[in-house]
């Protein structure tokens, strides 16, 4: 049960690298999956769901919670991976992933996963779903309640996330904290190559809002620059998180090959042990 998290610096590191281990395991077990991005997130995602977020597994439901929307649907194994960790529901799913009848769908499933708000995997649309969950709670008295967005830079490519970013800044939505895994690649290879994304935070500024870029990799720096963006201003806020895609293991960092494939009994085996986790325990 987990209200108001409260963990240290370094918890929240090896929780992150736990979740790390999970998500090379579930993939490996599932013979395919998304590792690059969903390694690429793990210490921001960790760093909400044990420093920041006000949230309670004993209740998905609860009202006042925070809600986090993963709009990068296809690295559902960071989201899997945190919220076995926060005890949202047991270990033993993980190594179900992506098969006939299990709660992992390879994308986010609201329907069937305990603490997934919503369904996501088609680029670009998380942001707008964030701005009505947002616009919604204000409208019902709750706007304590913050709703994170975690984007990859490659889904900024799709244009209904300036539409989105429009409409937040218009509205005045200062309960909305859009997250940008900046790690520099997607599935075709380098973003600057498919579509140049330039500046990304002074994209967002030019749409009205608050901007910040931070070391996505740095847990000190994320919990502050996270508990600094739960603050009122009267303006969204966009923090781009520069990352390395594949982090944590060296044969996928940086490298666009591994946006969507498993590793090997071999691959597995070398990740692991960079990663410190023993398979058997992870899944």
């Amino acid at each position: 049960m987990l209200v108001r998290p409260n963990h240290s610096v370094t918890e929240i590191q090896d929780i992150a690298n736990r979740m790390r281990g999970d998500i090379v395991a579930m993939i490996a077990e599932a013979g395919s999956g998304h590792p690059g991005g969903s390694l690429s997130a793990a210490d921001i995602v960790a760093t909400l769901y044990f420093g920041v977020m006000n949230h309670d597994s004993a209740r998905p439901d609860w009202p006042e919670r925070d809600r986090f929307i993963l709009s990068k649907g296809h690295a559902g194994p960071v989201l899997y991976a945190a919220l076995a960790e926060a005890g949202y529901f047991g270990r033993e799913h993980l190594a179900t992933l992506r098969k006939l009848g299990s709660i992992l769908q390879g994308h986010p499933d609201s329907r069937k996963t305990p603490g997934v708000e919503v369904s996501t995997g088609s680029l670009g649309q998380g942001l707008s779903i964030a701005n009505g969950i947002a616009a919604a709670l204000r409208t019902d008295g709750l706007a304590e309640s913050r709703v994170w967005c975690l984007l990859g830079d490659g889904e900024l490519q799709e244009g209904q996330v300036w539409e989105a970013a429009m409409f937040a800044a218009h509205h005045r939505l200062d309960n909305v904290i859009a997250i940008i895994d900046h790690n520099g690649l997607q599935i075709d290879g380098a973003c600057s190559d498919v579509m140049d994304l330039g500046e990304v935070a002074e994209k967002f500024a030019a749409f009205g809002w608050e901007t910040s870029v931070i070391d996505g990799h740095d847990v000190g720096v994320l919990v502050r620059s996270l508990q600094e963006a739960r603050q009122p201003s009267g303006r969204p806020k966009a923090i781009v998180c520069s990352t390395i895609k594949g982090k944590g293991v060296s044969f996928m960092e940086g490298c666009a090959d591994w946006h969507g494939r498993a590793t090997n009994a071999e691959e597995t085996t070398c990740a692991m042990g960079e990663l410190g986790c023993d398979l058997e325990e992870r899944v």
